[in-house]
């Protein structure tokens, strides 16, 4: 097992940031955690530390909104893996993590040799689900389509719409990504088209379609 491993914990649980830190010293030797106990400080260490190996990543931790948080992530940095772990470990939110991204999907009932199992997995180029699990098929239609649309987004298109979910005007996300702000307002024009709908406001709404729990959305 090769050595040497960047691992950013976010959860805003300390335990199970502990828990999970113990998991992760079984592999590989002299690696690092650096945690984050809520989203703001998950897209810091992300944007700060681009020799990340592997992102663990809760759901529901404070300022993030369910798997619209993965997709804001994958717009800061789309090359580095994101594994989620969560209590919400149904089909259907295993396979839309998946689908939009995710690496793997960890429960958090999972022991800590599935955890490291996991872990090794995605590290190794996989992808890591629970064992033993039925994905299935998406049956909303429309979070069938959005998830598609979103898969033709570009990772600075994400980003700028993870920033547009935040509130933040154009010459706001412009200072940010320090582009101008006629690029811009290109980048959420080609949003606007790529998710069929008219207005910033309507590409954040479809995306809060993916921030609810799947759950209550399939009842």
């Amino acid at each position: 097992m090769p050595t040497g491993f960047t691992f950013v914990v976010a959860d805003d649980h300390p335990l199970f940031r502990g828990a999970l830190k113990q998991a992760l010293a079984g592999v590989g030797e002299d690696s690092r955690v650096l945690e984050a106990g809520d989203f703001d400080g998950v897209k810091s260490l992300i944007a700060g530390n681009d020799d990340a190996d592997l992102v663990l990543l809760d759901l529901t931790m404070p300022g993030a909104s369910g798997l619209s948080g993965l997709v804001a992530l994958r717009g800061i940095d789309s090359t580095v893996p994101i594994v989620i772990v969560s209590a919400h470990d149904d089909p259907i939110t295993i396979r839309r993590a998946l689908e939009l991204g995710a690496s793997g999907f960890i429960s958090k009932s999972a022991s800590m040799d599935e955890i490291r199992r996991a872990v090794q997995t995605v590290i190794e180029g996989g992808v890591a689900t629970p064992e033993g699990i039925d994905l299935g098929e998406e049956g909303d239609p429309e979070i069938s389509d959005l998830i598609a649309r979103l898969q033709t987004l570009t990772p600075q298109q994400t980003r700028v719409l993870g920033m547009l979910a935040e509130g933040l005007l154009n010459k706001q996300i412009a200072y940010e990504l320090s582009v101008s702000e006629a690029t811009i307002k290109a980048h959420v024009s080609a949003i606007l088209l790529k998710l069929g709908v008219d207005s910033r406001t309507q590409a954040v709404i479809r995306l809060s379609r993916i921030a609810t729990d799947p759950l209550a959305g399939a009842s």
